[in-house]
């Protein structure tokens, strides 16, 4: 499928306006909903729910209360002096590994988690919810979020990515989630949300799917882009009080897109800030040596809904590879799509090579473990260094590393005495 003929201009001026999600939950010509009928009731009702509860003062109270009493919020945002000296610019971390459950997917979690509550109060809102995770952080995320509200939660997690991403495995179980193993199809992200889907579709009355990043059906990419937009509005009022004005550049890691959806936000409207999207690149550019579906990819259907994918000529979802777990999924969140074909982001890829480089450098040089999926968005600002020097540069750092640990002692720690 190719891409369709798009005016650049007249996207970015209607996504700025803030015309996106239309009627129909597009962003353009990207999103939409593409699911069975057994899941357009359920859909309905989030859409229904979301208008009358998120922006409402009585659940913004709430869910403003637990993103600083609980999370943590605001996070904080950290001058990286001695990055700064060694790549040739004022280098600045907003640090979303410093929240609760160690990364940007708890803002979510608990925003969605409260919102599950509430929808269908007659019924006391949904009996159990449902996820998926990759990397781990969004299991995390949503157990902790179900165990603060007292929810029973049930994770589904790619065999491969629980071998790989054993400690938040544990965590899961500690916090009182059910973790199911999947393996079908390719093990890893994908195939963890098909099954959580099919959860969802055999019982979408009781059941609440707290997606975990901005993909999916609409309204998910909607929701999650606004519950994670806090990101955004944060960074950009600490750099106007902390260093003195807007960022040159703004730089974030993407797989599905939450974390770099939530810091763009916010920056979108302002001209004289560039913002970069960094995808993996994994091995190499060859189909299924990479997760680099807006660098790679061409316009298809995944997981309800219309995007970019990593597919073959016939439409086949290819497998991916990253040696981040939370970047290895073959789809991106459909205002990515939106925002490259507008022009206003620019996405590129660093591989894996490059990732664990960065990982070694933010650790020697700044006492910060990153996670591998944010090392990504640290070789982007390196490489923007090197290209633009002395510019201020703001890096979305979207998780600690400790997840990271099993897959660091076979590469970075390999051989180490």
């Amino acid at each position: 499928m190719t891409a369709p003929a798009l005016d650049s201009e007249r996207l970015l001026a209607d996504s700025i306006a803030g015309k996106f999600p239309d009627a129909r939950g597009r962003f353009g010509p990207f999103g939409g909903r593409y699911v069975p009928e057994t899941l357009i009731p359920a859909l309905e009702r989030l859409e229904e729910g979301i208008r009358k509860h998120l922006h409402a003062s009585d659940f913004q109270l709430e869910y403003q209360l637990q993103l600083k009493s609980w999370i943590g919020r605001p996070t904080a945002l950290t001058y990286a002096a001695r990055l700064s000296k060694l790549w040739g610019a004022e280098i600045w971390l907003k640090r979303e590994d410093l929240a609760h459950t160690g990364a940007h997917k708890i803002n979510n979690a608990i925003g969605q988690a409260l919102l599950a509550k509430r929808l269908g109060a007659k019924r006391l809102g949904a009996k159990r919810i449902v996820a998926e995770t990759g990397a781990g952080q969004h299991g995390v995320a949503s157990a902790a979020a179900c165990a603060r509200l007292g929810l029973p939660c049930t994770v589904y997690m790619g065999a491969v990515d629980m071998e790989r991403q054993a400690p938040n495995v544990g965590r899961m179980r500690l916090l009182g989630a059910t973790v199911v193993p999947v393996t079908t199809g390719d093990r890893t992200l994908r195939a963890a949300i098909d099954e959580a889907l099919r959860d969802w579709v055999a019982d979408p009355l009781d059941t609440y799917y707290l997606i975990g990043s901005a993909v999916g059906p609409h309204p998910y990419p909607y929701l999650v882009r606004e519950l994670q937009a806090v990101i955004g509005r944060e960074a950009r009022a600490q750099m106007l009080e902390d260093a003195g004005g807007l960022p040159d550049v703004l730089i974030a890691c993407v797989g599905g897109g939450s974390n770099s959806i939530g810091a763009f936000h916010a920056f979108v409207p302002d001209k004289s800030v560039a913002i970069i999207g960094i995808e993996a690149g994994g091995r190499g550019k060859g189909l299924g040596d990479n997760a680099a579906t807006l660098s790679y990819g061409s316009p298809g259907v995944l997981q309800g809904s219309f995007s970019m994918l990593l597919q073959d000529q016939d439409g086949q979802i290819q497998e991916t590879h990253s040696v981040s777990a939370g970047l290895d999924y073959p789809g991106v969140g459909p205002e990515h799509a939106l925002l490259l074909a507008a022009g206003r982001v620019r996405y590129q890829t660093a591989s894996d090579e490059e990732a664990l480089e960065a990982v070694k450098a933010c650790c020697e040089y700044e006492g910060i473990l990153p996670a591998l999926e944010s090392a990504h968005a640290l070789i982007g600002a390196k490489q923007w260094a090197a290209r633009y020097p002395g510019q201020r540069i703001l890096v979305c750092l979207s998780g600690r590393g400790d997840k990271d640990m099993p897959t660091l002692q076979n590469t970075l720690l390999a051989g180490a005495q």
